[in-house]
């Protein structure tokens, strides 16, 4: 049934930003009509003045804006005002910030040394035990009161030295406190930024940004709605902060912030973005600002603003209600559509790309993990058996003269060519986006939809078809079309993600066929990372990864290499690799197995969010990590 959710965004339909407060962070301004700004954090040891400055700078020349250092201590504090100095005297002026977790004293040293402060509201005040504490209405209000009396200091010295703050919300760090009365919930982030920002606005301090970071890329987006739409009501709209937590690296990195962030960068919402990978920092830089630069210079096709109530929930996942058809919509996991319907001539070979290998000596196919369930073949002719386990689609006309008697054959028609069919044929029906969705389709009961859009607002264009498919009450399956003859790989995988990130999270698509100049392989793998960091199909290993900081207690990269080369295998698996405490078993919400840095050159194991073994030394933690998993019975061999 259709309900009146409250707003997140000025128009569903079209993009408009959102209008937050101007906040002056130093010499750069955010919020406001400003662009969006481009920030990263550094991977030293903030004592380490000479290689924090030198990381500083190649972030600054990288086109970072504002660059976070962290501060676990006063110390690490006060060495901030030495940073700073010596990056003035080299000519570099980009503003700092000092990151802080659990330690108020630092926070209250570096608001007076540096430009902005970030503070996590889940451990500023409260320390975590992950106990569950039942609290009446007036015990909860006191301990809001005893949080007030903590923060409020950093609060005023604040106001009194033009120092920004980021209230900084992880979902895996959220305090037991919030957790008892809210949950491991999008809710429950929203709640916590939200205490504090009442007191900062209690005592008149308004040069706030807000961010709502978890690795889940639909709890990230729903948790930032959520606090869109609350300030939206409260008529007091701060700078947000993008970034998806724990992102990785490579292209799955690429696609899981792309998805996340770009969802939120469709609907106006975002002032400054980081994207957070594991890889050094000025590596970032590049990719925030591919992503930012998609949203410059677009060729939208208007659109009247949107009107009535939503059939869906934009603030909790449920997926669209869809006909099962083969192995399409209804309670399968989403296709993915190879396209080979460029191949002058195809061959076995060519399958290779989408995860079908053809072993000549024993004439048969072996599949990959990433096999396509679909090929594409437009117009050609296949002289060879395919894999039982591969649709092929293909024009009708093909179809009609060489695959209509045979198995596993389906047409693509438009829509005038729908007459062409008989009623109970199972076929697909390319369908623009942009233009009426025709009655007619609800004449033919076994057909799928395939919606494309050749315009750049295609999130909107597709919102669009899927709420008028929903109240014409169709239920045909719908797989969503991405055609993209972009030649830089990392900005075709960076805006695909984007355009169907929102669409995935939103409960829509049965299936994703992305077509593109690029390799086979690649996109291929960015079909399936789109799926997997959507949470829509989980199809390998996750790795939540966080990106390294001073905090970082082993060489994070290195270990996540190695870790990634003996657990690739293990399908469906998540695995939290975190450099700290800090960004340890609570940020890794939701992983299955966890390897935490837990001093130097010890490391913590975890079953979900429990230790269960202790100060492993370095050099033998990867391998316990394994038996840990073997005696779990979540290891699998791997074959060959």
């Amino acid at each position: 049934m259709p309900i009146d959710f409250p707003s997140y965004c000025f128009d569903l339909f079209n993009r408009k930003r959102l209008t937050t407060l101007e906040v002056r962070i130093g010499n750069v301004l955010i919020g406001g009509e400003n662009a969006l700004c481009l920030q990263s954090m550094t991977t030293t040891n903030t004592m380490d003045t000479e290689k924090s400055v030198a990381q500083s700078i190649r972030m600054i020349d990288a086109g970072c804006e504002i660059v976070r250092l962290t501060a676990p201590s006063k110390n690490e504090a006060l060495n901030l005002k030495h940073i700073r100095a010596s990056l003035i005297e080299k000519g570099y002026s980009a503003p700092l910030v000092a990151d802080i977790h659990f330690t108020p004293n630092a926070a209250e040293i570096a608001a007076t040394l540096v430009e902005k402060v970030r503070v996590n509201p889940g451990n500023y005040a409260d320390k975590k035990k992950f106990e569950e504490i039942i609290y009446t209405d007036e015990s909860y209000e006191e301990e809001l009161i005893r949080i007030e009396q903590k923060f409020t200091p950093l609060v005023l010295l604040c106001k009194e030295n033009g120092t920004a703050m980021r209230i900084g919300t992880n979902h895996g760090s959220l305090s037991d406190r919030i957790l008892s009365r809210y949950g491991d919930t999008p809710e429950g982030m929203v709640e916590s930024a939200m205490e504090f920002i009442r007191i900062c606005e209690k005592n008149n301090y308004f040069e706030l940004v807000i961010s709502m970071k978890a690795s889940n890329t639909l709890v990230m987006v729903q948790a930032y709605r959520l606090l869109a739409a609350q300030m939206l009501k409260n008529e007091r709209c701060y700078p947000l902060h993008l970034g998806v937590t724990e992102a990785g690296d490579g292209e799955d990195g690429r696609i899981k912030s792309a998805v996340g962030i770009g969802a939120l960068l469709e609907d106006g919402l975002g002032d400054t973005i980081r994207v957070s990978l594991t890889e050094e920092p000025e590596f970032e830089i590049p990719v925030a600002r591919k992503l930012a630069q998609k949203y410059i210079n677009e060729n939208h096709f208007p659109l009247a603003a949107f009107s009535g109530a939503l059939p869906y929930d934009p603030f909790s996942y449920t997926r669209r209600i869809a006909k099962s058809i083969q192995n399409i919509g209804g309670k399968n996991v989403p296709v993915v559509v190879a396209d080979c319907s460029k191949k002058q001539e195809i061959s076995p070979a060519n399958f290779y790309g989408f995860g079908y290998n053809y072993s000549v000596p024993l004439d048969k196919w072996n599949l990959q993990d990433l096999a396509a369930d679909y090929v594409y073949i437009g117009e050609n002719k296949l002289n060879f058996e395919v894999p039982g386990t591969l649709g092929v689609i293909c024009d009708h006309e093909n179809w009609s003269a060489n695959y209509s008697k045979k198995s596993g054959f389906y047409p693509l028609v438009s829509v005038a060519d729908l007459d062409k069919l008989s009623r109970d044929t199972i076929a697909f029906c390319i369908l623009k986006a942009e233009e009426e969705i025709p009655a007619k389709i609800g004449d033919f009961p076994n057909l799928m939809l395939v919606v494309r859009s050749d315009f750049s607002n295609k999130t909107q264009l597709f919102r669009k078809f899927f709420i008028a498919l929903s109240r014409m009450n169709f239920e045909h399956p719908v797989l969503l079309q991405y055609n993209s003859d972009e030649k830089d790989s990392e900005t075709f995988i960076l805006n695909v993600s984007s355009d169907a990130g929102s669409i995935l999270i939103d409960g829509f698509g049965d299936g994703l066929w992305l077509k593109s100049i690029q390799a086979p392989t690649l996109v291929n793998a960015t079909s399936f990372g789109i799926l997997q960091a959507t949470r829509t199909r989980i199809s390998k290993t996750e790795y939540i990864s966080c990106p390294s900081c001073g905090r970082t207690l082993f060489d994070l990269q290195e270990t996540t290499t190695k870790i990634r080369q003996r657990t690739a295998h293990l399908k469906g698996l998540k695995i939290g690799i975190m450099g700290c405490i800090v960004n340890g078993p609570g940020e890794m919400a939701d992983a299955d197995y966890g390897y935490v840095g837990t001093g130097p050159g010890k490391i913590n194991l975890y079953k979900e969010r429990n230790v269960v073994r202790k100060n492993v030394a370095e050099a033998e933690a990867v391998q316990a990590l394994i038996d840990l998993i073997k005696e779990n019975g979540d290891w699998v061999e791997l074959t060959h």
